[in-house]
């Protein structure tokens, strides 16, 4: 059987993230990854790190393989339609409007989590650890899927780390039952585009979803049903590999997506 293996990293500069990455491969590709992580680690916009950590682990199991989430992006403004857009798109598959109001409330004032929120539909906070919240870890793309993915994002300009490696953990937290949403604002200063994920409406890019220079960000699944322990292990524990890429396909509208 292949061996597959887990690449994680993690950098920082007197105590500040700096850049994270993470990717499935095999035994052939561990040696050229270390070093293409290491150098993304010494060399980000945010400045050179002082302090990388990188786990390499041999999977005990083999990666789940599963399609990417279709892609699209949203004709959005300013951060004011981006609310309004992500409430309409949100709600329309059972979220209540106050449990979008308060992931976007969380969001936005500043908790440094290094995971993600875990709501219920009505938004009341479910995660274990509330400070530290719940990280998606153990996940990556095959070089077939990776090489469509690249030319299909390419024809739309958006051809870069920040979207590949998004769209692979939404297509891995989506892919639960018990996750029914994704909202995703960058803690990039200069990162203004966020977006939405789910399996209604697949992933979807949010221009505008934060003024530039604002550093907060981070995730809130939006969840319902099932045993936590269990979602918390897959989305934690278990190893999956993106092997199919899906649409992905310009700008959109909200009456557009709606109509899907």
């Amino acid at each position: 059987m292949k061996k597959f293996f887990s690449i994680r990293m993690r950098a920082s500069k007197g105590g500040m993230h700096i850049s994270g990455a993470e990717g499935i491969y095999s035994r052939d590709n561990l040696i050229d990854m270390v070093k293409k992580y290491t150098q993304r680690a010494l060399s980000h916009e945010k400045g050179e790190s002082d302090e990388i950590y990188l786990a390499v682990e041999e999977l005990k199991e083999s990666p789940r393989r599963i399609s990417a989430l279709p892609l699209c992006t949203l004709n959005t403004r300013n951060p004011e339609t981006v609310k309004k857009a992500a409430k309409k798109i949100l709600t329309s598959i059972g979220i209540a409007e106050r449990a979008v109001e308060e992931a976007f409330k969380s969001l936005g004032i500043g908790i440094a989590m290094r995971g993600a929120m875990l709501m219920d539909m009505e938004g009341v906070r479910l995660e274990p650890d509330l400070l530290r919240g719940v990280r998606v870890t153990r996940m990556g793309i095959t070089e077939n899927a990776n090489s469509d993915l690249s030319k299909k994002l390419s024809t739309l300009g958006i051809n870069n780390n920040t979207v590949r490696e998004a769209l692979i953990l939404a297509s891995k937290v989506n892919r639960h039952p018990m996750v029914i949403a994704e909202l995703c604002i960058s803690d990039d200063p200069n990162y203004t585009t966020g977006y939405i994920a789910s399996r209604t409406y697949g992933y979807i890019r949010l221009p505008h979803i934060k003024r530039r220079g604002v550093p907060y960000g981070g995730r809130a699944f939006f969840i319902t049903g099932g045993e936590l322990k269990e979602l918390i292990e897959f989305l934690q524990k278990t190893p999956v590999i993106i092997n199919k890429i899906n649409t992905c396909r310009g700008i959109a509208s909200v009456e557009e997506i709606l109509k899907k």
